[in-house]
């Protein structure tokens, strides 16, 4: 039975939002929460009756603030707002992301500062859990009103208008709500303002990109360990007591886990007493590199738990004390710098496996057969592998470029500063998903180079992920087409299986 999610504006977690998105769990309202809902829409109702001008509920928007309209023409405003407001381009948010934008709009509206009618918030929910997922393009959203764009989008299916995906089709949105047995509804005053500001579309693509990058993260250093036994590299530079004179809480775990991979490793005391003194950054300085990525992560982590859970409207309905304010916090610059450093943290993470995979590769490096090939010359072996992976680290340090230090006005220079957080989320995504090919790429090449090393075991993680991956993809005697085995071993990283084999090993050592 799929477990319930009661959304309330202040408890969701990351780990929920990736369940729901991947239509795991279901949602539901919390009892206070709907309370609050139903108090902040009696202001709004109170309000719009009124004379008083108020933002957002009798007047234009932007730079059209200033336009007192008519209160027959509410209604109509609202739906102008959100048709006239649909201008994004580009290709769908896949089903994940745009399920986790309905998720993370509807747990905004649950805050009860939006000024949305309850019967709103439920049709919205229940397109989620019966599969009504808006069908909405990924580029439009410069994150300054918030995600505008984006959100507009997915507030036409509520009215019946653009397009939703239902049980695999795209479909007319009508004809998906009716399928669902859902009926739109018709927006009344500030509704439509309501649901498309906020930074919900780049939250959307940077939580489930932030689940992956740290799923990678773990896996980076099995890939490095497995490199290190190898490269019959030393242990000592991962020794407990280097990193606690250095406490940086990602390098002190990463230490330990690489303590953790390489346990019990026969292949280290085969060459205990070699002249060797020192090996290379890549593989000496692995907690320091992956220990600053995980360190990054967990700022990105640490924003996105804020902001999923904040009120990110414009105005702000405050029941308690009969307040409607304006102010800025559709605004996405918190998100932006988040999902830069995340970028930029699976691009270094993806630079120095890069250079773990030239050292073996190379022959000069390695005291290995050239390219890992058994008869070099006829074959090339992992030649090519070593320059897929140059290619995406060098576009990927390209997407590092931060998008959250750009801004170009909009809205006549009323919205003068912006965030471009959508921007910083996409390319995110993108870097995120070289990182798993440059990874899937280092963990094959390791795995050949391991099996020159026959006869000797690796450490208990080591062994673990490199029986996995034989399991799967054989050793590499003869050429083949090598993108079928770099695809076997993405999916080994994208279903959980090669982590939490390697975990096991990890813990049965342990024990």
């Amino acid at each position: 039975m799929m477990s319930t999610v009661l959304l309330d504006g202040e408890t969701l977690s990351l780990s929920a939002i990736g369940e729901i998105a991947m239509g795991r769990a279901e949602v539901g309202l919390h009892p206070a929460a709907r309370e609050r809902v139903s108090k902040a829409r009696a202001l709004v109702d109170r309000i719009a009756a009124g004379d008083v001008a108020t933002y957002g509920i009798n007047t234009g928007f932007g730079n059209l603030a200033e336009v007192r309209i008519d209160k027959k023409d509410l209604a109509q405003l609202q739906r102008n707002l959100i048709v006239s407001h649909a201008a994004g381009v580009g290709e769908p948010l896949p089903l994940p992301e745009a399920r986790a934008l309905l998720l993370l709009r509807c747990n905004v509206l649950a805050k009860g500062y939006s000024g949305i009618r309850p019967s709103t918030l439920d049709l919205a929910m229940a397109m989620l859990n019966r599969g009504v997922v808006p069908v909405v393009p990924d580029r439009g959203s410069v994150g300054a009103s918030g995600d505008l764009a984006p959100l507009a989008h997915l507030a036409l299916v509520l009215i019946g208008e653009g397009e939703a995906f239902f049980q695999g089709e795209r479909l007319p949105a009508r004809t998906a709500l009716a399928k669902a047995k859902l009926e739109p509804v018709v927006l009344e005053a500030k509704e439509g303002l309501t649901l498309v500001n906020g930074t919900q579309a780049m939250c959307a693509v940077g939580v489930p990109t932030l689940l992956k990058a740290e799923r990678w993260a773990e896996l980076f250093d099995v890939a490095g360990a497995m490199t290190v036994e190898a490269m019959l590299g030393s242990h000592k530079p991962f020794t407990e007591g280097i990193h606690r004179v250095r406490p940086h809480a990602g390098q002190q775990r990463c230490a330990a886990h690489l303590r953790s991979l390489l346990q019990d490793s026969a292949i280290v005391e085969s060459h205990k007493n070699c002249a060797k003194v020192q090996d290379p950054y890549s593989l000496r300085c692995m907690p320091q590199v992956h220990g600053a990525a995980r360190d990054g992560m967990a700022f990105t982590r640490g924003v996105l738990e804020v902001e999923v859970n904040s009120g990110t409207d414009n105005p702000l309905v405050f029941a308690d004390t009969q307040d409607i304010v304006s102010g800025g916090n559709f605004h996405g610059q918190p998100v932006s710098l988040a999902l830069d450093v995340l970028a930029m943290t699976l691009t270094q993470l993806m630079a120095i496996s890069e250079r773990r995979i030239e050292q073996m590769v190379n022959p000069s490096l390695s005291g290995l057969p050239a390219f890992l090939s058994k008869n070099p010359g006829l074959n090339s072996g992992f030649m090519i592998a070593q320059v897929t992976a140059a290619a995406l680290v060098a576009e990927s340090r390209i997407l590092s470029h931060p998008a959250s230090v750009d801004s170009i006005p909009t809205s006549a220079g009323r919205e003068d500063h912006v965030s471009m957080g959508m921007t910083a989320a996409l390319k995110a995504r993108s870097v995120c998903e070289h990182a798993k090919q440059c990874l899937a790429i280092e963990l094959l090449v390791a795995a050949q180079a391991l099996d020159f090393r026959a006869g000797l075991k690796g450490g208990r993680g080591v062994a673990a992920a490199h029986q996995l991956i034989r399991a799967h993809v054989p050793t590499w005697d003869d050429d083949r087409e090598l993108h079928l085995d770099i695809k076997k071993v993405a999916v080994l990283i994208e279903s959980g299986e090669l982590a939490q084999t390697v975990r096991q090993a990890c813990q049965e050592g342990a024990s």
